[in-house]
This record gives structure tokens, C-alpha cells and sequence, in this order.
């Protein structure tokens, strides 16, 4: 198990206002104080329903159509902000690799992979580690993953070159849930309006038990201003694929998914978000899944093929490590 300091309790004000001016920190700050609640807040658990989703997000970042790849199982894996652990052990359930690694800059986090880790008894080791200086030594990896990671990341130039440092030569990485441009626009709006409405309406005398407590509210609004800075980037997926590029990567490429299933997804979540745990129980939980698989299937077999790239919320990439590189 690691050996990093605890993770921080939840943030003050005053330290919300200082992490302002540091990304690095706010990311520390929010991640920290996620850490106990992140997998109720974004359903994430270790069965087959998520070991199905990781498997076909790198499956659909490989080749496009979720057929596999060839490579598996990989012998050594590495997780860049792995957060509570979600993409890299349900991809080891899935049988992606034998032995894992999580990083990432919140040590509740790290700590919360390692549990989970434990608890499914997986092979898995957890460091507190910066993206833009990974504590491994060169050509370590098979292959290097991550979850809603690289919009965190200031210096993406730095940090794919030392994701392709420790990846072994013809080593992969894959990239998935990270915002396009145009995508996090509208979820942002969506998300907004939603809590906007969700608070105004329990605030009526009829719907008092679902409203949660005022301070459970404003605790939740430092956290939204922590979030606002830790997301850093949106990207377009022509600048991404640049970006990977210019770091010596082969083999890129960027795919994106998820139009009408964002669109339901983000006032989903954000609902579940504003009422007290528990309120609405499995037939929500139910409609929300199987409405986001619907949407999911309209998203790839129809629209795909008439909207934009551009125009999808999630962008996933993918490449390779040369052959020759050292």
C-alpha cells in the first residue's frame, strides 16, 4: 500500500480562493475532497456495467468499431489521474494487464484506487505523481491509460512526451472522456440550468424532503468553484491529435462520441446531485442507464455518420510509442 501523506479534509473558502491562482493545487483540493463521494456522484462501481464501458471506450479508441486489440493482455499498465481507480481496474477485470499502476496529484485518491484495488484483488500499486514528471523509469509500460484526465494537465506537451518516456517501445496509451469544445459548452449550459431549477423547486414547502441541507448545498458550490479551475482544457480533436503528434507519438488517432447521450447525461447527473442520496431510487437509476445506452447506440450508428466530430462531447485518442524510440 502507498505511503503518501493523507489526503487534505474538505477545502475552506479561503483555500478555494487560493487555488485560483494555482491549478496544480486546486486540483489537490478538489480531488481531495472528492475523494469518499466520487464514485456514488458519478455511478461508478466495478461490475459488469463498467467493466463493459472501460473495455469499449479503449476498444473504441483502438480501432473505432470495439473489436479489441491484439495486445491484450498487456503485462504492465499505468493510470495518469486515475482518480478512485474506475478506467484501470475494471480495464484489468476486463483483462487489459496483469499488474496496474495509479497515479495521480490527489493522495485521497490514490489511496481510494488502492482500496479498490485491494477489494477486487487486483495487482495494483499507487503513487502521488504530477503527469508532467511520472515517476517510473523509461520504457516501463505496455500501456499508459486514463479517464477525464489530460483537460486536467497544464503542460500537455510535457506530459505526453513522459507518457511516451515510460511507455515501452511500440507501447500504447489511450485517452478516453475528455470534453471537446463545442460539447462542454452546451453540458456546462445544461448542467446550469438543471441545478438552477432543481434548487428553485425544492425550495417549495411540498418538496422540502427534496432539498438538501443548506450547507450540503454551499459545500457542493466551493466544490463547483474548485472544478471551474481545474478543468483547464477543452479541445478540439484536430488540436489534440497535434498535441500527441508533436510529442513523437505514431499511430494517432482521435475519435469522439456521445451527442444525445451527453444531452440527457449532464442534467441527469446534475439532478442526482442536488437531492439527498438515495431519494430517487432504481427506477430512475434504470431509465437514466438505459436511456444513456439508447442514445449511445442512435449517437453511433446514425449520427456519427451526420454530425461533426466536432459537435460530440467525448473525445478519446490513442498512439503508439515507436518501434526505435529510446
Amino acid at each position: 500500500m502507498s505511503t503518501d501523506p493523507a489526503p487534505r479534509p474538505h477545502a475552506t473558502a479561503e483555500e478555494v480562493e487560493a487555488a485560483r491562482h494555482d491549478r496544480k493545487l486546486a486540483n489537490v483540493l478538489y480531488h481531495d475532497w472528492e475523494a469518499g463521494s466520487y464514485d456514488d456522484k458519478w455511478s461508478i462501481s466495478y461490475d459488469e456495467r463498467c467493466i463493459t464501458y472501460a473495455a469499449d471506450r479503449f476498444r473504441t479508441a483502438v480501432d473505432g468499431h470495439g473489436a479489441g486489440d491484439a495486445a491484450w493482455p498487456y503485462e504492465r499498465a499505468l493510470e495518469l489521474g486515475s482518480g478512485t481507480g474506475f478506467f484501470l481496474l475494471n480495464l484489468m477485470q476486463a483483462g487489459l494487464a496483469e499488474h496496474g499502476s495509479v497515479t495521480d496529484l490527489s493522495p485521497g485518491m490514490v489511496q481510494a484506487a488502492l482500496r479498490n484495488a485491494e477489494h477486487l484483488g487486483l495487482d495494483v500499486d499507487g503513487r502521488v505523481a504530477d503527469a508532467e514528471k511520472i515517476p517510473y523509469d523509461d520504457d516501463t509500460f505496455d500501456v499508459v491509460v486514463g479517464h477525464a484526465v489530460l483537460h486536467h494537465i497544464p503542460d500537455l506537451d510535457t506530459a505526453f512526451r513522459e507518457i511516451l518516456r515510460v511507455l515501452k517501445p511500440g507501447g500504447r496509451f489511450v485517452f478516453a472522456g475528455e470534453p471537446t469544445k463545442i460539447g462542454d459548452r452546451y453540458a456546462r449550459k445544461l448542467g446550469q440550468l438543471t441545478w438552477k431549477a432543481a434548487t428553485t423547486v425544492t425550495r417549495l414547502p411540498a418538496l422540502a424532503g427534496w432539498r438538501r441541507p443548506q450547507a450540503e448545498l454551499d459545500e457542493s458550490s466551493r466544490a463547483a468553484a474548485l472544478e471551474a479551475v481545474v478543468d483547464i482544457h477543452v479541445f478540439d480533436p484536430a488540436e489534440l491529435d497535434r498535441i500527441a503528434r508533436a510529442a513523437g507519438a505514431s499511430d494517432v488517432r482521435v475519435v469522439t462520441e456521445e451527442f444525445t447521450a451527453a444531452m440527457l447525461g449532464w442534467p441527469v447527473r446534475t439532478f442526482e446531485a442536488a437531492v439527498p442520496p438515495g431519494k430517487l431510487g432504481m427506477r430512475w437509476a434504470l431509465f437514466a442507464y438505459h436511456g444513456w445506452q439508447r442514445l449511445s447506440w442512435l449517437d453511433r450508428c446514425v449520427l456519427s455518420r451526420v454530425v461533426p466530430r466536432a459537435w460530440f462531447y467525448n473525445a478519446l485518442i490513442t498512439g503508439t510509442k515507436r518501434p526505435e524510440s529510446h
